[in-house]
């Protein structure tokens, strides 16, 4: 039943309750009974076990046990050293996911938090307290400035009813609240003036309230359904991660089949084909990527946490990377959550301080330890009264308060009544500008009042309007004084013949840095979204400020999104830049709608009204200051100075990270195809025997693999790259110019190591074998610097530029060297000295991919630079 569209007796009687009793003990008990606690359901999380064994789903971790296996049997039991590396790296990586999910608990766990505190109720006709999650409907509560709001409900009976529904909606000003009358069945929730909302804050004044609806049937219950049915997605990453894996398995079971077959075929002693073919299969797989990938997004973490960006679940470091689309709550996110005033108007021009002093004076605001408590407005304007030397304290010393004429929504205006120093009376009025003008006979100018006439109100009307259409709250102020006291505080009689004094404009301002990280988003391909609870005009008008409304968007409201089909939503959406007046339901919609249309979307936001979205969204970021345990609880990442441009930086560290990731499968899958090439053409070509041992080839694994692609995941990120377009989220991590990347450089790896080969069975099969091992590791190491950028010269990004890789390749030097020089780890490895000549042959053809590879780039750069340079011609002609 839509309680806010019905009348009060109606309402009461829907609700089978009493306004001036309450429910009786026994009713309560039924109801109880009936609709359960007031409170909101939890998901039950599985089992620790459970949660281990689900990682067991991911083809990678799969992948990686079978190596475990194959590299203990196949060095007979010996080799279990790579095996236990192996086995270490699933454990951290299942360690890693089981302890950053379930963050859809989390966030329902800090809503039930929420429903914690006592209540006020009237049972049996006598005002009791109890615990918040016994209220049931058609409970009789009372509410004063400071309680929490237990449930919904329909206000009975309320004086001056202010409520803090920020959280909930999105509106930044307290909501002023009344009893009376039903609205139209299809008024936003943020309007439904008559209703109190559970989960929201008593601001000011006091009422009696009929519970509408409890638990999981409020609007916050909505809300934690919403979570509730929110499953947490793959991100991009993990998705290619899957295809990498489910290649990997493929090649895996190929080479071995492959190579056992061959083997069969040609007569070879079986034991040595199979041990080979197993060492190979360990080889051509990567098993020290996904302690590599977390090992770069935990990096990531970590300097993303000194730019004050918190990552909750390491994937999302990675999905920053691709954000096309920036869906930002606009309240605390995009603006400061305080009320600033902008301006202050007066007829004579040098009135501020007065306009300021009767602001202060007609207000509630009081002092608190960094700033003023109170009213986001009245609070306003007693800071800038403050900074120009007029505390309130002080005024109100002068000006000691002896009455008041309280706010109230239908006269839109207060009036109190201050004593003068030096005798007299001074009656403050401050207002709406067309509720305090209607009431005002004379104007203060610099000579003194003067009677208002129709010149003078038509010439306050156009300042008002110019305010107003800058989507500023605009309040006037006005007053009176009397020789003598005041006895009678009525609104008549404290409102009667006032003189306008000015104009107070004022307005939750825009954060400084929005703009220019807004334009970073729009050089760097991302589309910046307002989506917010705020009215439509105060949100353009803070949109068109920062550059996310630019000519040509349109904005869209909740309730012409209520009528707007979901498949029409996702046709237009990148028509919109600004959504207002929406609900929670609203925002999820249209994350939805940009995801259907392909886009990465990042959504922030800091209130439980943000939580759904923030859940939906590929990567939710949460305010850490203003944010409610609920919205970082559904959240990827916490910004922990609620700084917007904070995502933005987040989004570059995002699109470094994934880079660095692609530079190390880039270095590890081309050193493990040119291994397979040597293996298998050598097998092929019936070589009389294999160019390398199984030893060898785990030893080169263990070299290659690890150091050297770590290095590469803590590259810097590179200058250009916010100047590129965000990848879609569907494109393959193997493009066609990746893959035949790839496929030349892992031939030219083989290649020379072939030749290596070939070189030395001039001399003896000893010698060909020890060129091959020692040219084979030396290639990688080298081809390692090549791969530090794809586009971008060694050269210009300094040969000793990264210290992890100048490390990496001296220790794999060290080692390798070692194995090769020295007499005890000869024997074990099976290969023998070399001479001068041969180790000359062996560091030419090890430097060669490096020479190659810098060639190719430098090509690429100056094919693209005669393409541009052609296509410039073509648009001057």
């Amino acid at each position: 039943m839509r309680f806010y569209s019905e009348s009060l007796r109606r309402a009461a009687e829907a609700l089978e309750t009493d306004p001036d009793r309450g429910l009786t003990a026994q009713e309560a008990a039924r109801r109880l009974a009936q609709y359960g606690e007031n409170q909101l359901r939890q998901a039950k999380p599985p089992s620790l076990l459970l949660r281990c064994l689900g990682q067991l789903k991911d083809p990678m971790i799969l992948v990686l046990l079978a190596a475990a296996a194959l590299s203990f049997f196949a060095g007979g039991g010996q080799d279990w050293l790579d095996a236990a590396i192996i086995l270490l790296i699933v454990v951290f990586n299942t360690v890693i996911s089981v302890s950053q999910e379930d963050n859809a608990r989390k966030a329902l766990e800090a809503l039930r938090q929420l429903s914690s505190p006592k209540a006020r109720v009237l049972r049996d006709g006598t005002e009791s307290r109890i615990e918040s999650t016994q209220l049931v409907p058609g409970d009789v509560i009372l509410l004063e400035a400071g309680d929490y709001v237990p449930a919904d409900g329909r206000i009975w009976w309320q004086a001056g009813l202010q409520t803090d529904e920020s959280a909930m909606t999105g509106e930044s000003l307290p909501v002023h609240k009344r009893g009376g009358s039903g609205l139209p069945p299809e008024t936003p929730l943020a309007e439904r003036k008559n209703m109190v909302i559970g989960g929201t804050a008593v601001t000011g004044g006091r009422a009696k309230v009929l519970v509408t609806d409890t638990g999981m049937e409020t609007e916050m219950g909505k809300i934690a359904g919403l979570l509730l049915d929110q499953a947490q997605g793959e991100t991009p990453l993990q998705r290619k991660m899957g295809e990498v894996s489910r290649v990997l398995s493929l090649v895996c079971v190929g080479v071995c089949a492959v190579m056992f077959g061959l083997g069969a075929l040609q007569h070879r002693d079986l034991l040595d084909m199979f041990l080979t073919a197993v060492a190979l299969a360990v080889a051509a797989i990567p098993e020290g990527l996904p302690a590599i990938v977390t090992i770069v997004l935990a990096m990531g973490v970590g300097r993303m946490a000194k730019q004050n960006a918190i990552i909750k679940r390491l994937p999302a470091v990675e999905t920053l990377g691709c954000a096309s689309v920036i869906c930002s709550d606009k309240t605390g996110t995009l603006t400061k959550n305080q009320m600033t005033v902008l301006e202050v108007w007066t007829p004579g021009g040098s009135l501020r301080r007065r306009a300021l002093t009767l602001g202060t004076l007609c207000g509630d605001a009081r002092k608190g330890p960094k700033s003023y408590l109170g009213d986001p407005t009245e609070t306003a304007i007693a800071d800038l009264a403050d900074q120009e030397g007029l505390p309130k304290a002080e005024l109100d010393r002068e000006n000691p308060r002896q009455g008041e004429a309280p706010f109230d929504s239908s006269r839109k205006r207060m009036a109190t009544c201050h004593s003068l120093p030096g005798g007299g009376t001074l009656i403050a009025v401050k207002g709406a500008p067309e509720a305090v003008l209607a009431k005002c006979t004379h104007i203060l100018g610099s000579g003194g009042p003067r009677p208002l006439g129709a010149g003078e109100r038509a010439s306050i009307q156009r300042e008002n309007s110019r305010l107003a259409g800058r989507a500023l709250r605009v309040l006037a102020v006005a007053q009176r004084e009397t020789r003598g006291p005041v006895r009678d505080f009525t609104p008549e009689e404290l409102e009667r013949d006032r003189v306008f004094v000015g104009l107070i404009g004022m307005m939750d301002p825009p954060r400084p840095e929005v703009r220019q990280a807004v334009d970073r988003c729009a050089q760097a391909g991302i589309r910046p979204v307002m989506i917010t609870g705020d009215h439509r005009d105060t949100a353009v008008a803070i949109a068109r400020d920062l550059g996310i409304y630019r000519p040509g968007d349109r904005a869209v409201d909740g309730r012409s999104l209520d009528l707007l089909p979901q498949e029409t939503l996702e046709e237009e959406i990148d028509r919109f830049s600004v959504f207002a007046r929406v609900t929670p339901e609203h925002k999820m919609r249209i994350v939805k709608a940009w995801q259907k249309r392909g886009h990465v979307v990042a959504m922030t936001g800091d209130g439980v009204n943000d939580a759904p979205a923030l859940k939906t969204a590929d990567i939710g970021c949460a305010m850490g200051r203003t944010g409610t345990d609920v919205a970082k609880g559904a959240a990827d990442m916490i910004l922990t100075d609620d700084n917007f441009a904070t995502v933005v930086s987040a989004v570059e560290q995002g699109r470094g990270i994934y880079a660095n990731i692609r530079k190390a499968i880039h270095y590890l899958l081309s050193c493990n195809i040119g291994e397979i090439l040597t293996i298998f053409l050598a097998t092929l070509l019936c070589f009389p025997h294999a160019p390398l041992s199984p030893v060898q080839l785990l030893w080169l694994n263990l070299v290659t693999d690890s150091l050297p692609a770590l290095a590469l995941g803590m590259e810097p990120v590179e200058e250009a790259v916010m100047e590129q377009p965000p990848r879609g989220k569907e494109e393959p991590l193997f493009s066609k110019a990746f893959s035949f990347r790839l496929a030349w450089q892992g031939a030219l790896v083989g290649g020379l190591t072939l030749l290596a080969y070939n070189l030395g069975l001039r001399d003896s099969y000893g010698a060909a074998n020890t060129m091959a091992f020692a040219a084979l590791t030396l290639c990688q190491l080298f081809h390692a610097f090549d791969v530090r950028s794809e586009e971008t010269s060694l050269f210009h990004l300094g040969v000793f530029s990264n210290a992890a890789m100048n490390k990496a390749f001296l220790a794999g030097l060290a080692l390798q060297l070692a194995v090769l020089l020295l007499p005890p780890l000869q024997g074990a490895f099976s290969v023998e000295p070399m001479t001068l000549e041969q180790w000359g042959m062996v560091f030419a053809l090890a430097v060669t991919p490096l020479v190659v590879c810098e060639i190719e780039k430098a090509a690429r750069r100056h094919g693209r630079k005669k393409e541009h340079k052609r296509e410039k011609e073509t648009i001057k002609v």
